[in-house]
This record gives structure tokens, C-alpha cells and sequence, in this order.
């Protein structure tokens, strides 16, 4: 099987509300049309693992939960070249995007083209599997930002 041109990366932990949200835009992504050569993946709360997919693609799209200030349920398009240009963690991950872009390039990979879009959190505080409705009612735009980074070709597989 050919590797996916774009890798749709969605992180999060869903058992945090809001911090869930990369994952919950990915799902939503599976239901809409997406060009041949994307993959959507839904990465959980990260790990090395996610490398060798990382590896495969040719452009990366992550999608993540931030603690930047922004009012919650504010969309950002960020393209950040080396790890210090990602917002910081909120550490409710195994490992962080910082780190799964270090360990990219400690492996030799070469700089990938990456979009982040990140959707901006309260900081998570009681265990919730539902999204809060501010960054529940983001979840479209979040969509259409990661729509607008793909290819415009039609169709595409489920969430991996």
C-alpha cells in the first residue's frame, strides 16, 4: 500500500473534556469527503509509535488542544518548523508534539511540512468524555482549517 501523501494526525486524551479535541476533529473528519492519499488518524495521547506513520507521510496536519489564553474554542493555523515553535504542552499526553517532532528529527527524518491547527482550552480539570459547547461549536471551523490544508480531490478512507 502507498503511503499516504498527507497524514491528518488528531491528538488528544478523550477522557479530559476538551483536551480531547484533536481526536474529536479527526472523527468528525472521517465523516467528510477527503482527497485520495490523506489519512486520518486518530493519535490518542501520542506516542512513539506515531512516528513510523509520521514518517510515511509527506506533509503532516496535527490537530491539538492548547492552553495559549485564547478564549476557549478559538481555531489558530499555526506552521511551525522546529518544536520550540509549537504552543506549550498541557501534558495530558504520553508524549507531547515537542517531543514526537524531536524524536522525528533525532531519527534523521527530513523537515517535514507541518500544519498545526490548534483549538484553544481552558485547562482541563475534572475527568469528562464530553467537550465543553465553546470548544464543541469549534469543531466545524477546526474541520474546515484541516480541509483547507488537503488536497482538492474528492473522496477519502476512515479513521484509522
Amino acid at each position: 500500500m502507498k503511503a499516504p501523501d498527507v497524514l491528518v494526525l488528531g491528538i488528544g486524551n478523550t477522557l479530559l473534556g476538551d483536551e480531547g479535541v484533536g481526536v474529536h476533529v479527526v472523527r468528525a473528519l472521517a465523516a467528510a469527503p477527503a482527497p485520495p492519499g490523506v489519512t486520518c488518524l486518530d493519535g490518542g495521547t501520542g506516542s512513539l509509535v506515531l512516528l513510523e506513520p509520521m514518517q510515511a507521510a509527506g506533509r503532516l496536519v496535527l490537530v491539538d488542544a492548547t492552553a495559549d489564553g485564547n478564549p476557549p474554542g478559538t481555531v489558530r493555523r499555526l506552521r511551525p518548523r522546529f518544536s520550540s515553535d509549537f504552543p506549550p504542552s498541557l501534558a495530558a499526553h504520553d508524549i507531547g508534539l515537542r517531543d514526537l517532532l524531536d524524536s522525528f528529527y533525532l531519527l534523521g527524518a527530513p523537515e517535514p511540512d507541518v500544519a498545526l491547527i490548534t483549538v484553544s482550552i481552558a485547562l482541563p480539570q475534572d475527568l469528562a468524555t464530553e467537550l465543553s459547547p465553546a470548544v464543541a461549536a469549534a469543531v466545524p471551523e477546526a474541520v474546515a482549517a484541516v480541509l483547507r490544508e488537503l488536497p482538492a480531490l474528492p473522496k477519502a478512507g476512515p479513521v484509522a
